[in-house]
């Protein structure tokens, strides 16, 4: 009986030593795998986090060029509504909804054209897919430059073509009228961002399985058909990320518009990231501009918000 007492008080003993050897091998690999991503919080932290808190606390301040090396007093909501009574403030939001409309629309459906065009297997597909990417891995400083010759009025080579096909009989200034200028920009952004598109939704028609065409083949289903009962449905995902980006995209533009037209002429081409630009750096109210990015920041998360509370319905469907 002792024997058996004994033995089973080593047992526990050990069994009690294990479990605090256990414990303590995950508190240090733990402790490991947290050491290892300090240095990602820390980054994301100083130049994420930070920087957002700091506009943040700008835009409820009076900050100007005079309160640079000093303490701008607080005020703080009158930056915001001293913004949504000046007269520039509707232009600009609404230049800013048809630049995102417009770009995001022609954006998704020619990059859905060419996805599903390069889908099939046809000479050289791939190189000029290839080739099809070249617009977005150029810098934007560049693609601005490029449409800002092809826009000019007097030697652009649009104005050239357009006259030439006897569309238009006098040469149009693309970049400085008021009625043209937001177009302008539109199209060199759609320009800009249909590689993305194409390259996102291509990539989700190849998961899409090819017997799901051939059953709706022998259905007799015609391509249209199965374009919208096939095709459109097994994207579903692959949109609702493609408009989400686009959108976070789009919504900061800044290069393309200050190459082209510098939100000008008389705010034409004005959009909500370009007018937070002149407020801190040409009229230095650098808390109406911090205030103007919050606004973005807040619309932003909004459709983010959408988005996820979306993407989580369709999964517990």
């Amino acid at each position: 009986m002792s024997t058996l007492r004994y033995g089973g008080a080593a047992s526990t003993s050990e069994v009690r030593t294990a479990d605090r050897t256990r414990a303590r091998k995950i508190r240090r690999n733990t402790g490991i795998r947290l050491l290892f991503l300090l240095p990602a919080v820390v980054y994301l932290l100083g130049i994420f986090l930070v920087p957002v808190i700091y506009n943040l606390v700008m835009s409820f301040k009076n900050y100007t060029a005079a309160s640079i090396n000093g303490d701008a007093p607080f005020i703080g909501f009158q930056n915001y509504v001293q913004l949504f009574h000046m007269p520039v403030m509707g232009k600009t939001l609404i230049n800013t909804i048809e630049f995102v409309v417009g770009s995001i629309v022609f954006q998704s459906i020619i990059g859905m054209a060419l996805a599903l065009l390069f889908n099939r297997k046809f000479p050289l597909s791939r190189l000029l897919r290839t080739l099809m990417l070249i617009p977005w891995l150029l810098p934007l400083i560049v693609s601005g430059t490029a449409f800002k010759w092809i826009f000019d009025q007097n030697h652009g080579v649009l104005n050239a073509v357009l006259m030439h096909l006897h569309i238009i009989h006098s040469p149009l200034g693309w970049l400085v009228s008021p009625n043209l200028a937001l177009i302008s920009v539109i199209i060199t952004n759609i320009w800009v961002g249909i590689p993305f598109n194409m390259v996102l939704y291509h990539s989700g028609l190849q998961n899409i399985p090819e017997e799901l065409y051939e059953a709706a083949a022998l259905d007799g289903c015609n391509k249209w058909q199965q374009f919208w009962r096939i095709t459109i449905p097994s994207l579903k995902s692959v949109i609702a990320i493609v408009l989400m980006l686009g959108l976070i995209y789009t919504l900061k533009v800044f290069d393309v518009i200050m190459v082209l037209t510098g939100g000008g002429p008389a705010n034409a081409s004005q959009i909500l990231s370009t007018w937070s630009y002149d407020l801190s750096f040409q009229n230095m109210q650098f808390g109406q501009g911090a205030a103007v990015g919050n606004i973005m920041i807040a619309i932003s998360l909004i459709f983010c918000f959408i988005y996820m509370r979306a993407t989580r319905q369709s999964e517990v469907n």
